[in-house]
């Protein structure tokens, strides 16, 4: 019986010392400070709205919906966020204005560097649209951006910052985290108003926590602007 309570006890003190260890190897690790983005594509737009883009192709009333069950979603996240970024172009601003509604907290910035482009693809059909010089730039900016946005937290603490952008934006970010050929982003798809989160740790390693996720639109209200991809219309059933 006295071996059988040694024995008890010995793994008990263990228990206690590695569970206090790994505590202690978590505190560390929150001192640190992860920051994580929030990457998120607009909601759908006026694909018919020839105008510049900065001036008209506003949200569809679908794409209103779809920015707000976004807003929802973040404002259920038990986290406090720290900025709020979108493109300069009408569709984003307009997304990212409804997520500052919820978040007034927040002064909403914009960048040129985050807009949509279409940066270098092995697809030649998409190529042959482009001049060289549209897609170097492209391809400059969204570099610019990526050293700009993805880097470690700069104080130590941990980081929330929703970036408002655009499908081949993403798309190419998602490329240079996964350390993949930046020319692939067109081997993904992604939906509007979906939420790609990266986490960003204190060494300047990179992870993909998600991609894409559409979970908070219900499937007959998700979209994917673009390409060959037909929009959908907001209906209210009458009532009968």
């Amino acid at each position: 019986m006295k071996n059988r309570n040694s024995l008890l006890l010995i793994l008990l003190l263990l228990t206690v010392v590695f569970s206090t260890d790994c505590f202690s190897q978590n505190i560390n690790a929150d001192e640190k400070g992860t920051r994580t983005i929030y990457l998120i594509r607009h909601g759908q737009y006026d694909q018919a709205d020839t105008s510049d883009a900065d001036i008209g192709q506003e949200l569809t009333p679908l794409g209103i919906a779809q920015a707000r069950l976004l807003t929802v979603r973040l404002s259920g996240m038990t986290i406090k966020f720290n900025s709020l970024t979108s493109s300069t172009m009408t569709r984003a601003k307009q997304t990212a204005i409804i997520i500052n509604e919820e978040f007034p907290e927040l002064k909403l910035q914009q960048s040129t560097l985050i807009r949509e482009c279409t940066p270098p693809t092995w697809r030649k059909d998409i190529m042959a649209d482009e001049t060289e010089s549209d897609l170097n730039m492209c391809a400059k900016n969204l570099e610019s951006a990526f050293q700009e946005y993805f880097i470690p937290s700069p104080d130590g603490n941990d980081r929330n910052d929703i970036i408002v952008c655009h499908g081949n934006v993403i798309r190419y970010f998602v490329t240079k985290v996964l350390k993949a050929d930046p020319m692939s982003w067109l081997q993904m798809s992604i939906g509007n108003c979906s939420l790609t989160i990266i986490r960003i740790l204190p060494d300047g390693s990179m992870k993909l926590a998600a991609y894409g996720d559409m979970g908070h639109i219900p499937p007959n209200m998700q979209t994917e602007t673009g390409g060959n991809n037909s929009p959908k219309e907001l209906m209210i059933p009458e009532n009968k």
